[in-house]
Order: structure tokens, then C-alpha cells, then sequence
């Protein structure tokens, strides 16, 4: 396809064109923002190798309930409504290597970005959150920690 027929293609489908116009803004800004957030999202796969090899911290916000039907072994259980990045927990762990996530990984995307903004180093999220740990079929712990 050449310029001439794209240029004409888009002056007989104006709609489509200014709809592929927007997608592919949106998805620049997106992958640009992605770049720039300050965090990482970890798939579980690799949550598993920064837990054995740098021993991070894994923060659970998911509800107490859902935290001892089943977490990610030695991950700590916090409130969402109680996380705070300077709570004596997170404070200790500034330089350390601090995952967050949940259930689906919504919420812990935001105390991602907390941290981040709070200072500390090397913040991560679990993408996905505890539902893709499970997808992956890896183990859960049940009870409290």
C-alpha cells in the first residue's frame, strides 16, 4: 500500500482514520506513562525470582478474609484503609526490594504509585494481583501470617 492509497483511504473513511488517529495516541501515552511511573509490574513468574533472590517484601492488601483463604507464602497482611508508607512495617523496607497487590491487582497499583512518591526504591506490583499468582498454579498459604 502505497502513501497515495492510505491518504486516500482515510479521505473516504474519515471516521476510521481519526478512530486509528486516537488508538494509536492513546497508546503512546499509555507505553510512554508506563515508562515513566516509577514502578514495575511483575508478572508471578517473576515475583517468584525477586522473592528468592533479593527477599523482597510482599505486601498483601486483600481483605483479611480473603488473606487467610489464601496468600503468597510470607507476604504480610495490611488493610487497604490502613496503608500507609510510613507505617513501621514499610518504613524499615525503604531500600529493599517492596511488592504490592491484592486480588486482582487493581489496588495495588495505586500503593505502588504511594511508595513510589513516599521514596522508596524498588517498588513493584504483582499485575494481575493474587488471581494471576493463581492462574500461574502456584502455591497459596492459608490462615494468617
Amino acid at each position: 500500500m502505497t502513501i497515495e492509497e492510505l491518504l486516500a483511504f482515510a479521505g473516504r473513511h474519515s471516521l476510521l482514520a481519526m478512530g486509528l488517529a486516537g488508538l494509536t495516541g492513546a497508546l503512546i501515552y499509555t507505553e510512554v506513562a508506563r515508562l515513566f511511573r516509577g514502578y514495575k509490574a511483575l508478572r508471578p513468574a517473576e515475583l517468584t525470582g525477586l522473592i528468592n533472590r533479593d527477599n523482597a517484601l510482599v505486601v498483601d492488601l486483600s481483605p483479611s478474609g480473603d488473606f487467610e483463604k489464601g496468600h503468597i507464602a510470607g507476604s504480610r497482611s495490611v488493610q487497604l484503609s490502613q496503608f500507609d508508607p510510613e507505617s513501621k512495617l514499610l518504613a524499615s523496607a525503604k531500600a529493599l526490594p517492596v511488592v504490592v497487590t491484592c486480588r486482582s491487582g487493581q489496588a495495588s497499583a495505586d500503593a505502588a504509585k504511594r511508595l513510589k512518591k513516599a521514596g522508596f526504591e524498588h517498588v513493584y506490583w504483582l499485575d494481575g494481583g493474587v488471581q494471576a499468582w493463581q492462574q500461574a498454579d502456584l502455591p497459596l498459604v492459608k490462615g494468617r501470617a
